[in-house]
């Protein structure tokens, strides 16, 4: 038995270690190793080199091995020996415990192997060197397999030789093809062998997982089983998600049936028998005697989960589907998760039926359904797909079909998915025959009209049963009315036009009036149904599939004859820019205020359309659609202006001609033959006087000469002549004199049309034109020709209004004759007026002319700057005859001073004359304009008199009587209406000298009593017959 003290030769070991890896070879180390003499030293050696070269390195395994023989064979031998001593004294019963677990002389023959070892230091070394040399020679024969089974790997790109560069002339062709037949049967091995015999196996098996090397692994699981077996779960997880199951199918749990658990495969380990050193014996002992090797053994990094037991039915079941849907939502292969579960199929793995269902539909739903052109695929997982409803997977199926395909997608891709569910629905006990076909039309009642008309065009009741997409013509029917119905859509009726051309027509019997009036009231009732309220905003299809669903046949075969006159209806209304949703048809379908406002719509919008209309061919077009939304249609059903007559809709018509300005077409039209509009002319009055009046108000300046207020005149035009017609017209010319004259809304922006007929007292716009046109007051026409047309002609008041203000204007602007003139001509009127009718009808009117006449002279008469004294007496004079009876004292106290005044100027003159003296004029006062000279429009505005004070006297018959008196003997003209004015009675007196003077006073008395006795005699108490 060789020991460490035997002799070696000095340069062997030297020699050893002075040789790298790459050096070695068979020739050292049968020449340099194996002569040297110590086991434990050579067995050390060749556990210390780890070679890439197989064959060196099994040279060295199998010298280590034979080294450490004899050790393990003196070690077996010990343990035998342990054993045969503990027999000899065991009995039956030590035997029947020893079978039930360790007992004392287990006990006893491990503290004896220990002991062992703890002596024999150098020999549990090298069964410990021993143990690991036999892991590496199984190991290592594991690798020589690989390189014969697993695939030769590629070669690299700087040995990969271009095809075109191959034809060499001046190669050698016979030495090239044997070089590149050895480069080819020389391929790398999928792992290095040193990397191999130095790594956790574990470690090892996880990395040639990862890299898809699955014969190696599987090499490697089926000869070292007992230590991968353990951590199998761990090594699946390291293979890609994207491999195929088919490649790896070996490596896959499977499934014992009988035992219902998962089976373990057997193992194929290199030696069925294994070493004493790799005995649990062995091993325990080497532990417990504590002999340290000084190799590092290899550890596994990465944290594992060892399952050492087999797992049940349900546990790998779990484990299969967790993998399936890892797989699916991590990479989105479908094909990867499917070829999964099929395997798992078919291992018989319980509990996966379903899942392989889902996947079948989801791999048609990413492989086979169509999808977005420029969209990236959507990533669909197991839990996804479950948390979907039918609906919604019936919808992910058909997001991005077209009208072409969508009846073969149906087919192909949505008809598979119902029948899974109606089988599902069966295997769980509740079977639903309508499952399929409630799925189909939620979608059919949500798809696009487009997508719609296409499956109702594959569903056509002509086809064969089988190939229609939906086979039940009273379900078709439904599904048409609710989806047309409630759609919003307003510009596809040829779509719409299509759907309605599929659906079935049935041979119903002529209908009663009960079943008519059902059919009515079905009709009323939807339309109800339809209309929004706080509860349903808004009808959806499905609402009214519910709605449709009771229906028999005949109100079924009713409403597609509705909605076929609807549909013909919305066309119409579509042509002349004025579209409207079905819906809107049943919402109107009672309510004349919605017909009316469409109609008015359609009349005046068709010329705002792309298309306007420009000839009379067009316009009677028009009115013919609007005719024909107005009739029945040929089954009697209610069109869109059912409840208007054709009366109103020749006026809708008209009204809507007349507001796009094509007057010349409306005149046509009128006296047109072959066009019987049949309106009355007071009606065709009406029409047009409301569209000037439209016209009017829409415009933005008062210029009747171009745009809408040239609009609203020339519409005048269209009817015949008439007394509103003139007055319209007059009131458009005094608008647009007014807005000549710059009248101003507000500062810096001119009055428009709109707020001149909005305003209630039009002679305030007057009153604004005197107040800002410093000249207008000289045109006494034309601002009475302004207020006439204002609607003021035969308003005798209102003139009489206008004259005061222009009397008002000029007086304050000191032109005294033309306020004296304008006076002269307001009293006249005011005359006229009261000498028609002072008592009768016109009595109101003769008493509000009369308080402005009567005003306006008495601010004229009494304005200090007035110079002419006699017109002003004249003026006072009119204030006297005109004023209420309770305002007489306050004209007579401005009446006494202008009197003297005028009665000093007479004396005067007569002394001159007596004296011979020349005549001399009454001298010019000039006095500075006071309080008392008050504009005349405020005073319009509000009829009162400053309260002027009378002297208070003791009996008021007394005051009468002296104010008679002075009256009486100093008024100097004619107080009457109707006698000859101041300045014929002042010529006269000129002519006949001091007798005028007496004629005159006595004309003057007998005048002044008359108005006294008629004006003051309610101071003396007396009758108005005095």
């Amino acid at each position: 038995m060789p020991t460490a003290t035997t002799s070696l030769p000095l340069d062997l070991p030297s020699q050893w270690v002075a040789l790298s890896d790459d050096e070695l070879s068979l020739d050292n180390i049968q020449h340099v190793l194996k002569p040297i003499r110590d086991d434990l030293w050579v067995s050390a050696a060749c556990l210390d080199r780890i070679l890439d070269d197989a064959v060196v390195q099994q040279s060295l395994l199998d010298l280590g091995l034979e080294r450490t023989e004899a050790a393990s064979i003196r070690a077996q031998s010990a343990a035998s020996r342990i054993a045969e001593r503990l027999s000899e004294g065991e009995d039956e019963q030590s035997k029947e415990d020893k079978e039930l677990g360790p007992g004392p002389e287990d006990q006893t023959r491990h503290a004896s192997l220990v002991s062992y070892f703890s002596d024999d230091v150098t020999d549990a070394q090298l069964c410990r060197m021993r143990m690991v040399l036999l892991e590496r020679l199984d190991r290592l024969n594991s690798f020589v397999e690989i390189c014969k089974e697993a695939p030769v790997a590629d070669e690299s790109e700087e040995d990969t030789i271009d095809e075109e560069w191959e034809d060499d002339p001046w190669a050698d062709t016979a030495g090239e093809s044997s070089t590149a037949t050895k480069c080819k049967s020389s391929g790398k091995p999928p792992i290095p062998l040193s990397t191999l015999l130095a790594s956790d196996l574990v470690e090892s098996a996880c990395v040639l997982a990862s890299q898809e090397h699955f014969i190696a692994l599987r090499i490697l699981v089926e000869r070292h089983s007992s230590t991968l077996w353990p951590y199998r779960f761990d090594i699946l997880g390291c293979i890609p998600e994207y491999s195929l199951a088919s490649e790896y199918r070996d490596l896959l749990p499977p499934y014992d049936l009988s035992a219902d658990a998962e089976l373990r495969p057997p193992p194929k380990p290199w030696r069925k028998v294994p070493d004493f050193t790799e005995t649990l014996d062995c091993i325990q002992a080497l532990d417990g005697s504590g002999v340290a090797l000084s190799i590092h053994l290899p550890s596994n990094p990465f944290a594992m989960h060892p399952q050492s037991e087999s797992l049940n039915s349900s546990e790998l079941s779990s484990w299969y589907f967790r993998r399936i849907d890892y797989v699916l939502s991590s990479t989105g292969m479908v094909d990867a998760a499917l070829a999964l579960i099929q395997h798992a199929a078919s291992q018989g793995v319980p509990g996966l039926d379903e899942a392989g269902e889902d996947l079948t539909l989801i791999a048609r739903l990413v492989y086979d359904a169509p999808q977005a052109v420029d969209g990236a695929a959507e990533d669909w997982s197991l839990s996804r797909w479950r948390s979907m409803s039918p609906a919604e997977i019936v919808h992910a199926y058909l997001a991005h079909t077209t009208e072409e395909r969508v009846a073969r997608d149906v087919h192909r891709l949505v008809m598979p998915y119902l029948f899974v569910l109606e089988s599902r629905a069966e295997r769980a006990g509740k079977p639903d025959a309508a499952l399929a076909t409630r799925i189909l039309h939620h979608y059919v009642l949500e798809a696009p009209l487009g997508i719609v008309a296409a499956i109702f065009e594959a569903s056509k009741p002509t086809l064969p049963q089988s190939q229609r997409v939906i086979r039940d013509d009273e379900d078709m029917a439904r599904l048409a009315l609710a989806c047309l119905y409630g759609s919003d859509c307003i510009d596809e009726w040829p779509t719409m036009s299509r759907i309605f051309e599929c659906l079935p027509a049935w041979e119903t019997p002529e209908e009663d009036t009960d079943e008519a009036d059902e059919a009515d009231t079905t009709i009323a009732s939807l339309g109800a149904f339809v209309t929004p309220s706080t509860a349903r905003p808004r009808a959806t299809p499905s609402d009214l599939l519910i709605f449709f669903k009771p229906l028999p046949i005949t109100s079924l075969s009713r409403a597609l004859d509705v909605l076929d006159v609807h549909l013909e209806s919305g066309e119409i209304l579509a042509r002349w820019s004025v579209p409207a949703p079905l819906r809107w048809f049943l919402q109107s379908n009672a309510n004349i205020a919605e017909q009316r406002a469409r109609a008015n719509r359609m009349a005046r919008r068709a010329n705002a359309s792309d298309d306007k209309l420009e000839t009379q061919e067009d316009w009677e077009w028009l009115l013919e659609d609007m005719l024909k939304l107005s009739d029945s249609g040929e089954s009697g059903s209610r069109s869109a202006f059912c409840l208007l007559s054709r009366d109103d809709i020749i006026r809708i018509f008209f009204s809507g001609l007349l507001s796009t300005g094509s007057f010349d077409i409306a005149k046509k039209l009128l006296r047109s033959s072959s066009v019987q509009l049949s309106l009355d002319p007071q009606v065709i009055e009406d029409i047009c006087l409301t569209c000037s009046q439209e016209f009017y108000d829409n415009a933005t300046s008062g210029n009747y000469h171009f745009g809408d207020m040239k609009l609203a005149y020339d519409c005048l035009d269209v009817p015949a002549s008439s007394d509103r017609v003139v007055q319209e017209k007059e009131f458009i010319e005094a608008t647009s004199r007014l807005c000549s004259f710059n009248l101003m809304s507000r500062p810096g922006i001119p009055i428009s049309p709109i707020e001149i007929r909005l305003t209630k007292d039009r002679l305030s716009l007057v009153s604004r034109v005197l107040s800002s046109n410093n000249d207008a007051y000289k045109h006494t026409q034309v601002i009475l020709d302004l207020v006439h047309k204002l609607g003021f002609r035969d308003d005798v008041v209102a003139e009489v209004k206008t004259l005061a203000m222009l009397a008002e204007t000029a007086l304050q602007a000191s032109d005294f004759v033309r306020a004296y003139e304008t006076s002269e001509t307001m009293v006249n009127t005011v005359l006229l007026l009261r000498g028609i009718d002072a008592l009768g009808p016109a009595a109101t009117r003769v008493e509000a002319a009369s308080e402005v006449c009567w005003l306006t002279c008495f601010q004229l008469g009494r304005h200090p700057e007035f110079p002419d004294t006699q017109k002003k007496l004249t003026l006072l004079g009119r204030a006297l005859e005109f004023c209420p009876a309770e305002r007489l004292p306050d004209v007579l106290a401005s009446w006494r001073p202008i009197e003297e005044e005028d009665i000093d100027r007479r004396r005067e003159l007569l002394a001159a004359r007596k004296r011979g003296a020349r005549r001399v004029s009454a001298p010019r006062q000039r006095t500075t304009r006071g309080a008392d000279a008050i504009p005349l429009a405020s005073r319009l505005q509000n009829m009162h008199m400053p309260d002027l004070h009378i002297p208070h006297s003791p009996d008021a018959a007394t005051l009468a009587n002296k104010a008679f008196s002075s009256v009486a003997a100093n008024i100097p003209f004619s107080f009457g209406g109707r006698g000859r004015s101041y300045v014929s009675e002042e010529a006269d007196r000129s002519r006949s000298g001091s007798r005028g003077r007496v004629d005159g006073a006595h004309v003057v008395s007998e005048q002044a009593s008359r108005v006294l006795q008629k004006g003051i005699g309610w101071l003396l108490g007396a009758d108005d017959e005095m």
